[in-house]
């Protein structure tokens, strides 16, 4: 199975809902360039939902990485949402737990999200 990448937006914010396997190859490719349409329609706003992400792989680690400093460096922001315990783990261990904010409850992602422009000045 690879990757399915469903993109939705509640209140300005694109809710990006994966599934699947995030590998090197097609599945990175998906996330890579649904994202980049995004940031290219002018979206910075951005929920990565892994809930039904069975693996990820060093490539999926490192396209994570690579959205979240696009649309940081765009003035955006990312938060991971529904990390499984498999994933959780890998970003403990990798020490991306403390790069991404990480929500277990989507409306509260997207609340987070809602004040952060306004909270940064960015």
């Amino acid at each position: 199975m690879s990757l399915i990448v469903k993109t939705r937006k509640v209140d300005n914010v694109v809710v990006m809902d994966l599934s699947g396997k995030l590998t090197i190859g097609e599945p990175v490719m998906q996330l890579r360039d649904a994202l980049r349409v995004q940031v290219a329609e002018g979206d910075s706003k951005f929920i990565v939902n892994l809930g039904d992400v069975s693996y990820v792989d060093s490539s999926g680690l490192g396209e994570l990485v690579s959205s979240y400093t696009t649309v940081r460096n765009k003035g955006g922001d990312v938060k991971l949402l529904k990390l499984t315990a498999k994933i959780k783990d890998l970003l403990q261990m990798t020490k991306l737990l403390t790069v991404f904010d990480v929500y277990d409850d989507e409306a509260k992602a997207i609340a987070s999200l809602k004040g952060s422009a306004k909270a940064d000045g960015k």
